[in-house]
């Protein structure tokens, strides 16, 4: 039963990310925003996590619980999503998504702390509940896509409110399990930022993570521009996903014969093939193969960030280290990226994929360092 209310919540969350990641640069679009505005929102965005996200989880830590903050936020998210219909300029956008995403983002980090304890706790593999969120995203983005072709763009934001709505309910149903408030002086951030290798480990999945950069903001207008309908867009948003979701059903016993630190390492040589292929070319069969690789760029990178988290951090730091992973990986390097993304996309179309090409190698270089790091301790 606990499984069953853990992976409604990740249905719920990762359902809306199956509306937003690849249509809402589209709602954007339709709103007037250039290329470049867009993606200082997607920048902006993800930097406001690197302030807010770890104070929440400090709070989070101190307190021994995550549920009341995850069931605040998600109820606040809902609130905050009502005022986007209002938006019809760049600055109104722009305030409203730094203040909506905010709430969002900040409990992501929780929910993923929460569920990994309670795994813990009960004995199941957390990989088994997190792909109920893969398989969400692909439904909904498949639908989304099918609902938008002919459609007005309004319709992006009319279903991903619907399942906003959705994901506050699920977190009333969520677990609360407690854990012992560390005594350790000083502050949580500053222990976890001591941690052996995870300075090391933060480079390293920030650059695999923050390749996504292109992807994540233009794909959807990228392939509209060359002539895929968004039914076929979403179908190949859904392709990659799939494939994550065959890794994650796997994920114990990947996990046991790759280890957390070669998983992220894949995910950055999977990174150059999938970027430097999207930049050469947009024939439909190159891409239908290449998204198979997202279940190494995003599935075995997340995979090894999370169980790294896991081993490497005790439990009542683990809100900490996961908002600090957020805050760093999807806030200081995506937002980051996502910024360069909208001047090289507006430059230079679908060759920016190949900046895109060289952070996945970066990350795998970094990967291999953590790798050699770890053995010889």
């Amino acid at each position: 039963m606990i499984q069953a209310r853990l992976a409604f919540y990740y249905a719920a969350l990762f359902g809306a990310n199956g509306v937003f990641l690849p249509f809402w640069p589209v709602w954007l679009s339709s709103r007037g925003l250039s290329a470049v505005e867009i993606g200082i929102i997607f920048a902006c965005t993800s930097a406001a996590r690197v302030v807010t996200t770890p104070l929440v989880a400090q709070i989070a830590d101190r307190r021994g619980d995550r549920k009341p903050l995850i069931v605040l936020l998600a109820g606040l998210a809902v609130v905050l999503y009502c005022l986007y219909p209002f938006g019809h300029s760049f600055a109104v956008l722009l305030i409203v998504s730094l203040v909506a995403s905010t709430t969002w983002s900040a409990g992501q980090p929780l929910g993923e702390s929460l569920t990994v304890i309670v795994a813990k706790e009960r004995g199941f593999e957390y990989g088994r509940v997190r792909l109920w969120g893969s398989i969400a995203f692909i439904v909904i983005a498949i639908a989304a896509g099918h609902l938008l072709t002919g459609r007005d763009p309004d319709v992006i934001y009319q279903v991903g409110f619907v399942i906003v709505v959705l994901m506050f309910a699920s977190t009333l149903w969520l677990p609360n399990p407690r854990v012992p408030i560390s005594t350790a002086s000083g502050y949580p951030l500053a222990q976890i930022l001591r941690a052996p290798g995870f300075g090391l480990f933060l480079l390293a999945a920030g650059c695999v993570q923050s390749s996504h950069g292109v992807y994540y903001a233009f794909s959807t207008l990228h392939w509209r521009s060359v002539g895929l309908d968004d039914t076929l867009i979403g179908l190949l948003w859904a392709e990659g996903v799939i494939a994550e979701i065959i890794l994650f059903a796997a994920a114990a016993s990947v996990m046991r014969r790759v280890g957390p630190e070669r998983l992220i390492l894949l995910g950055g040589l999977a990174g150059l093939i999938r970027w430097s292929v999207l930049a050469s070319t947009d024939w439909l069969p190159a891409l239908i193969v290449v998204q198979i690789l997202h279940a190494f760029t995003f599935g075995a990178a997340h995979l090894g960030a999370i169980h790294f988290i896991a081993r490497a951090i005790p439990s009542q730091l683990s809100a900490t280290a996961q908002s600090v992973y957020a805050a760093a990986v999807m806030g200081i390097a995506t937002g980051g990226s996502m910024f360069i993304s909208g001047m090289l996309f507006e430059a230079v179309g679908g060759r920016a994929y190949f900046a895109m090409a060289v952070l996945g190698a970066m990350g795998a270089a970094c990967a291999a360092a953590l790798t050699r790091t770890k053995e010889s301790v």
